[in-house]
């Protein structure tokens, strides 16, 4: 290799590099629309069913991280937004079922409700359930042009509650 080659190639990598470090800031996207995760909220690994997974950090007081997942099936796919308002009510033990509200955002029907209580979802379909009291579930379903995108921040009520504005700003701004 001669020295002209290596300095663009290091070049270039240092490019590639600042745009890598610059990734998280960017808007996710799936089913047709992209949002803007909060800039304290860390990308986590992928996980099956899950077009994202964000960490959110604890609030003063909370032992645990909080989470927001976001799925995405296909048009047609994943239920209807009743079957996963009613799914995520049977994830906290004793929850009343909440009354959705229900807006528009940037076009597209907004589907949102909030739970709080023992939570026994984080499991998974396939894992075991585990009993979580004090914690706190903001949901927002999106109807996009290619299906339903369904944001789901799961966590200790405290963290949940530090970051309410920032989860309905994030759901708040999507766009097509």
């Amino acid at each position: 290799m001669t020295w002209a080659y290596t300095a663009r190639m290091s070049k270039y990598v240092s490019a590639v590099a600042i745009f890598l470090a610059a990734a998280p800031a960017l808007a996710d996207s799936a089913g047709g629309l992209s949002w803007a995760p909060p800039a304290s909220w860390k990308a986590d690994a992928p996980r099956p069913m899950r077009a994202a997974t964000y960490k959110l950090p604890a609030a003063k007081g909370d032992t645990e991280d909080g989470e927001c997942g976001v799925f995405y099936f296909g048009q047609g796919q994943g239920g209807s937004v009743d079957m996963n308002v009613q799914r995520w009510v049977g994830q906290f033990e004793g929850a009343k079922a909440p009354t959705p509200k229900k807006e528009k955002v940037s076009g597209f029907e907004l589907t949102t409700l909030e739970l709080d209580g023992t939570y026994t979802g984080g499991g998974g379909p396939m894992g075991p359930k585990t009993s979580k009291a004090g914690y706190k579930l903001l949901g927002a379903i999106v109807e996009g042009p290619e299906g339903a995108i369904f944001f789901k921040l799961t966590g200790p009520a405290k963290t949940v509650e530090a970051a309410r504005a920032d989860f309905a700003k994030m759901v708040k701004a999507i766009k097509k």
